[in-house]
């Protein structure tokens, strides 16, 4: 019976680190006030006309395949989670396996579009190909360049404090080793909130939008229409929004009921956790649940202090900081839940 092993990691955060007294420079706000209500102190910003989404995931890939100790050409197959791709259209994974110079073998390249939750998805649809045999040597890759599309107003701040920009990576190959690997994987959505976290516009909804207010498109006959206007311009409407006390809410009650099913899956109680690594949407999220859970301080890792939200990546980023930290393990028990946009949300245990 194969198995999905995570066999090489690797991250990569921009260098520019942007505080919060940084942002005080643009918006109506303080370093105590984001601190009180996120747990953020800095987060990073790659350069702009420099680096993208696909450039940091291939800085990852890079590590993630060297540690992997194989080469490139072994890859068989890429999966790319993020929110922020280059281009709206074609997805990262192709620009990636075009910048790891590995088109000539025409391998498949999937991209992931679940937001906080891309990684977890990611990892389960890797995990299900590797144990029917269809690949061996999987690329999952979590990026996102968030400074390129924030509101740096006083207006934006409740949603432009808590992002920033990073990537994560992992190798998943198969493994006949009993309990080890991705030991179960699982995954949930519920749309009925889905425009309370979300970003508009640009879209094909062309104005009409489940019968909320005017988003900027004219009323119109002409069967083309205008996809970015010069109101969704004038009037900033081209800017994620958050009903931050409903994500929260709803966070907080499906982090703990989603890590609880995937221990109950394999039969372990939360004690048996040696690390818990939540997705970093707010450090306020990741304490209360862990509370609820009754974990110790050292059996849940958060980096979010630094590096802000960095949805797709972040729970590779942090998986892959505390394995170089030496908080992960041989035969550790590893739980992975993340929550997000959509609202969606997921779970993974793994035997490292």
């Amino acid at each position: 019976m194969l198995s999905s092993k995570i066999v090489g990691i690797g991250r990569y955060v921009p260098e520019d680190i942007f505080t919060n007294d940084d942002l005080t420079k643009y918006m109506d706000t303080s370093d105590e006030w984001i601190q009180e209500r996120t747990g953020i102190k800095e987060r990073r910003y790659a350069k702009k006309h420099e680096e993208t989404t696909s450039t940091m995931g291939l800085a990852a890939s890079k590590i993630a395949i060297e540690r992997a100790g194989i080469n490139k050409e072994d890859i068989d197959f890429i999966i790319f989670a993020t929110l922020s791709p280059d281009y709206y259209f074609p997805g990262c994974g192709v620009l990636l396996q075009r910048q790891l110079g590995i088109t000539k073998t025409e391998i498949g390249a999937l991209d992931i579009r679940n937001q906080c939750s891309g990684f977890v998805y990611g990892l389960s649809v890797a995990d299900q190909f590797i144990k029917s045999g269809m690949y061996k040597n999987i690329l999952l890759v979590g990026s996102e360049m968030h400074s390129m599309g924030l509101d740096f107003s006083t207006e934006g701040r409740g949603v432009t404090v808590l992002f920033g920009d990073g990537a994560g990576a992992v190798v998943l190959q198969a493994t006949e080793e009993k309990d080890k690997g991705v030991l179960t994987t699982h995954l949930h959505s519920d749309g009925t909130h889905a425009e309370e976290l979300a970003m508009i516009n640009p879209g094909s909804h062309g104005g009409y939008f489940l019968g909320k207010e005017d988003f900027g498109y004219p009323e119109t006959d002409d069967p083309g229409g205008v996809f970015v206007t010069q109101k969704m311009i004038d009037e900033e409407m081209l800017a994620p929004n958050m009903t931050g006390q409903l994500v929260f809410k709803t966070a907080v009650t499906k982090f703990p009921k989603v890590i609880n099913e995937a221990l109950a899956t394999c039969g372990y109680k939360s004690e048996d956790i040696d690390l818990l690594v939540p997705h970093q949407a707010n450090l306020r999220i990741s304490q209360f649940v862990q509370k609820l859970l009754k974990l110790r301080d050292d059996q849940v890792y958060n980096n979010i202090q630094r590096y802000g939200n960095t949805t797709a990546a972040s729970i590779p980023i942090a998986l892959c900081e505390a394995w170089e930290e030496g908080k992960v393990k041989e035969n550790d028990l590893i739980c992975l839940a993340a929550f997000g946009s959509g609202f969606t949300w997921g779970s993974a245990l793994i035997r490292w």
